[in-house]
């Protein structure tokens, strides 16, 4: 599902009306996930696939598993930090056990 990222900058306005989103992606054969955040979710998991991101490519296929939207890069920049955190990490397996994506373990 997708979740609205809410950032607290007081008096930040936006001038792209461009949305960013933050991504997981799980390896289809292996038990390694990637969090990265792109205007184009869809097209950055076609780039994972193909082989053309150094920090993925000996880990495709994969799949998108999780995903939030953003308001701007800024947004989506602060909340990918934090996914990559270990209790963003946390927040994350929280989320997919709930929803029924992983098993409980």
């Amino acid at each position: 599902g997708k979740r609205v990222c809410v950032c607290a900058y007081r008096g930040f306005e936006s001038h792209s009306l461009r949305m960013w989103y933050i991504y997981v992606i799980q390896s289809i054969n292996y038990s390694f996930r990637y969090t990265g955040m792109s205007e184009n979710p869809s097209i950055r998991l076609k780039s994972h696939n193909a082989g053309k991101v150094k920090s993925t490519k000996a880990f495709k296929p994969f799949k998108i598993i999780y995903k939030e939207v953003c308001k701007d890069r800024l947004c989506a920049r602060k909340r990918e930090k934090y996914l990559k955190s270990t209790s963003g990490r946390r927040f994350i397996d929280k989320k997919l056990h709930k929803e029924g994506f992983l098993p409980d373990g």
